[in-house]
C-alpha cells in the first residue's frame, strides 16, 4: 500500500529566527496519526535566520542526521566536535551530511553564523535498534557531490558505513538522489521492510503518484518503486525495518 502525504499536511512552526515544517509530530505540533513511520521519527525542514541557532541542549538514544541544502550550519558538542582541537570542525555546507548517534547522552548546539544568509536543512531522527541503546555517543561528517547523486540512489547513511556513508546504530539506510528529465530509478522494497520517499525539491512521480516539494510517500509492503518524470528533483529514500 502506498500512502501519499502532502506538504500542506505537515505541521508548521514560526519562531521568528526558525521556520520549520514537521513531517511528524514534534514539539507543539501533535497529530496522533503522524507519530513516525517505523524507526523514522522526525523529518523537520528547518530554515535558520542569520546569526541565530539552537542553543546547547541534550539528546540520548537517537540517530540524528542533518542534510544541508543552503547556507551553513555550525555544530558544537560535548564530544569536542566543533571546538578547537576537536576531531571535526562541525561546520557543514551544501552536499554535506552530518550524523550524530546520541547514545548514552550528548549535548550540542547548532548555529548559523553566516551573515545575511539563511540556513536551509533537513533534520532527521531515526530510532536506534533495541540492542543498540545506551552506546557511547559518536559523530561523523561526509560530503556527497551532485555527481555522486545524479541519476542514482546514493547511500548516505547506513548501519555499516558502506560506500562512505555515515554510520547509524539502526537497521536503516538513507539514499539521496538528483533526478531530472528522462532520468528514472527503480527500488525494490524487500519483504518485511518499509520505505519512505521524501521529495526535498522539484517535482517527481512515484509509481504514478505526482509529488511536489515537501510531499512524501510511505509504503508498508513488499513493492517495486519507480521514480520518474522528474523536474529538478532532489529526493531522499529511507529503507526501514518494519
Amino acid at each position: 500500500m502506498l500512502e501519499l502525504i502532502k506538504s500542506s499536511e505537515r505541521g508548521y512552526a514560526d519562531h521568528g529566527w526558525l521556520k520549520s515544517f514537521h513531517s511528524f509530530s514534534f514539539a507543539d505540533y501533535y497529530d496522533p496519526k503522524r507519530m513516525g513511520f517505523g524507526a523514522l521519527r522526525v523529518i523537520n525542514e528547518d530554515r535558520i535566520a542569520p546569526d541565530t541557532g539552537f542553543g546547547t541542549h541534550g539528546h540520548r538514544d537517537m540517530e540524528i542526521i542533518s542534510y544541508l541544502l543552503e547556507g551553513e550550519l555550525a555544530h558544537k558538542d560535548s564530544m569536542g566536535n566543533g571546538l578547537a582541537g576537536g576531531a571535526h570542525s562541525g561546520v557543514i555546507r551544501p552536499g554535506d551530511v552530518q550524523g550524530m548517534s546520541a547514545g548514552s547522552g550528548v549535548r550540542h548546539s547548532e548555529f548559523n553564523h553566516a551573515p545575511g544568509k539563511s540556513t536551509h536543512f533537513l533534520q532527521i531522527w531515526i530510532q536506534p535498534d533495541a540492542d543498540k541503546l545506551g552506546l557511547p555517543p559518536s559523530y561523523q561528517q561526509a560530503h556527497f557531490t551532485e555527481a555522486d547523486k545524479r541519476g542514482r540512489l546514493r547511500l548516505i547513511a547506513s548501519p555499516d558505513g558502506a560506500e562512505g556513508s555515515v554510520r547509524m546504530n539502526a537497521d536503516a539506510r538513507l539514499y539521496a538522489s538528483l533526478l531530472d528529465g528522462a532520468e528514472h530509478l527503480e527500488f525494490s522494497v524487500a519483504a518485511g521492510r518499509l520505505a519512505y520517499v521524501h521529495l526535498v525539491r522539484g517535482r517527481l512521480r512515484v509509481n504514478g503518484q505526482a509529488l511536489e516539494a515537501g510531499d512524501a510517500i510511505q509504503m508498508r509492503q513488499d513493492i517495486a518503486l519507480t521514480l520518474d518524470q522528474a523536474q529538478d528533483a532532489e529526493v531522499l529514500l529511507f529503507d526501514l525495518p518494519a
